[in-house]
């Protein structure tokens, strides 16, 4: 039994021969290219020594994996029950939930600064992750929404092809990093001059593509539930990584890592699952999703940007103490003094050796010379200081 959704418009229709378009087929060209590309620049920033630390140590991942297969389903399901939604759409927003990882949140993590060893290896685990673990949470919290088979819809060849995807260009990077350093910075430039010409392509064909229909998405209840999810998983992503005392760069990583999900992967299993005509309007409801995403991690780039220019250097706070160089007075005794018609001459004693310089006093010549010192002193007991007598 299909569960339709009463509160789409009667009128909404997909444009006409959506998805087979000439409009939608370069749009898909180009999003593999830009992901390509995007890895390709990414591996070329991580190195494999760090890479292995985060393995060996998976303190990081273990917490990251937390926080998306944790707290974002748990978010889908409760913003659901909050705002009341019918069954249908609770059921995309939890889709989109558990639909963890994607290459935005790398480029993000690069944004904002964050550790791209850390978040390389995320995306990897929790793609490979969700071969199981994506019908897993489908299966606990669709119960009572959905009587379908709805773990039998995740697109296992999907995720494989997301794997490679990642995999391929970033160890392609690690080698050109390792073999030809001299080339990664033109790769990095390069690949940024054009990911950025792919996102504006990107974005109009887009536009083109999707037209007026995501209007019909833009219903209050679910405007609050695409803005909410997000800003959740950012924050508890950095929250629960303070909490285990990570640093703030892996704090940052793990934020946007939880924040960002794979809308490809969501719209594949609504599009698999669910008819046009049934699932209505949130067919879009990832696209939805992507777009408040994307603001909220833009906001959160400028305020940490921001506040790097705001806050004092480390090396403008940090208060250096020198020792200020006093002369040391080589110790005088009084002469010219006269015992018995005797003149005694003035005796001035050596400067140890091995203080001058700061160098290391042997205790040995410091003992003789004191001692000289001392026998000297005792001399000068017996001497009369006064004027000579003619």
């Amino acid at each position: 039994m299909e569960l339709y959704n009463t509160s789409a418009p009667l009128n909404f229709t997909l444009p006409p021969g959506f998805g087979k378009r000439p409009t939608d087929h370069a749009l898909s060209v180009f999003l593999v290219a830009l992901l390509l590309l995007l890895m390709l620049s990414l591996g070329c920033t991580m190195e494999i020594s760090k890479i292995k630390a985060h393995l060996l140590k998976p303190k990081g991942l273990a917490i990251a994996l937390v926080a998306q297969y944790g707290i974002m389903p748990l978010t889908a399901f409760a913003l659901g029950k909050v705002f009341q939604l019918n069954k249908i759409e609770a059921l995309a927003i939890l889709i989109c939930g558990c639909s963890p990882g994607g290459s935005l949140s790398n480029a993000f993590s690069l944004a904002v600064k964050g550790d791209m060893n850390l978040s390389i290896v995320m995306t990897t685990c929790s793609t490979f992750c969700a071969l199981g673990m994506m019908p897993l949470l489908l299966f606990i919290y669709s119960r009572g929404i959905y009587s379908g088979d709805l773990k039998s819809k995740v697109p296992y060849g999907g995720i494989m092809i997301a794997l490679i995807t990642v995999l391929i260009p970033c160890t392609i990077g690690i080698i050109l990093k390792s073999k030809r350093p001299q080339y990664v910075p033109y790769v990095t430039k390069g690949g940024t001059i054009v990911t950025l010409l792919f996102s504006v392509v990107i974005i109009v064909l887009s536009v083109i593509n999707v037209g007026k229909s995501i209007m019909f998405v833009m219903t209050p209840h679910l405007l609050a539930t695409s803005s909410l999810m997000p800003l959740i998983g950012f924050l508890f992503g950095y929250i629960l990584s303070a909490l285990f005392r990570l640093n703030a760069q892996c704090r940052r990583t793990i934020s946007m890592e939880t924040g960002f999900q794979n809308i490809q992967l969501c719209s594949t299993i609504l599009n698999v699952t669910f008819k046009p005509e049934v699932i209505g309007p949130l067919f879009f409801f990832p696209l939805l999703y992507m777009i408040f995403q994307l603001g909220e991690a833009f906001i959160f780039i400028i305020i940490f940007r921001c506040y790097e220019k705001i806050k004092p250097s480390k090396d403008k706070t940090k208060i250096t103490y020198t020792a200020a160089t006093t002369k040391e007075e080589t110790p005088t005794v009084p002469g010219n003094g006269i015992h018995n018609g005797e003149v005694c001459p003035p005796y001035k004693a050596p400067f140890p050796s091995g203080l001058d310089c700061g160098q290391t006093t042997q205790k040995a010549n410091v003992v003789k010379e004191t001692a000289k010192i001392m026998e000297h002193q005792a001399r000068l007991k017996f001497c009369t200081f006064s004027k000579p007598h003619f």
